[in-house]
């Protein structure tokens, strides 16, 4: 049975349920699925494997904050060491995001669409069940799947701390 949790965040002044836990430091970050920009499924942890991940949850790419988010991570991931990867995770199509990307500029960061199943928003804490997107969230995983960093960001329109983000993601290599 699925958690459902109000009170979080709210949209367009209303709140609104979230589907899932939030994930706290110390938890071992659960496996997730989405497709890539071409529709090839990925394995968030597996397809990482022996890398430090940074996942941002992000509402929609086409946003002015996710945009700004995306291009920001998508800029500090030149100057990340290689063993640090970047994952930003929406509900919109991969064909939204290939678009977006390609108008972007992207070529850092990995972006992933959870529309089929939700599975990153249901195991992640941010799965907005009322709107069907997602809430904006930061987490840094490390090798071993452990979960050095989690912000869940108190409304849509906040951004993360990035210098945090970053420094947690480098101090886990």
């Amino acid at each position: 049975m699925e958690i459902e949790r109000s009170g979080l965040i709210k949209f367009k002044g209303k709140d609104v349920i979230v589907i899932g836990d939030d994930l706290k430091l110390g938890d071992i970050a659960p496996e997730f699925s989405g497709h890539t920009v071409d529709w090839s499924l990925f394995r968030g942890l597996e397809d990482t494997k022996g890398k430090v991940r940074i996942v941002a949850a992000v509402t929609s790419l086409d946003t002015e904050v996710c945009d700004r988010e995306t291009r920001r991570f998508n800029m500090d991931a030149t100057d990340l060491n290689s063993d640090i990867v970047v994952l930003v995770v929406s509900l919109d199509l991969p064909y939204a995001q290939k678009r977006w990307c390609g108008g972007a500029g992207i070529d850092r960061v990995i972006t992933l669409s959870d529309h089929m199943s939700g599975d990153f928003g249901k195991k992640y804490g941010c799965l907005m069940k009322d709107v069907g997107l997602l809430r904006r969230a930061v987490f840094v995983i490390d090798r071993e799947n452990k979960v050095i960093y989690s912000a869940y960001m108190p409304s849509l329109g906040d951004e993360p701390n990035y210098e945090a983000v970053l420094d947690a993601a480098r101090t886990a290599l």
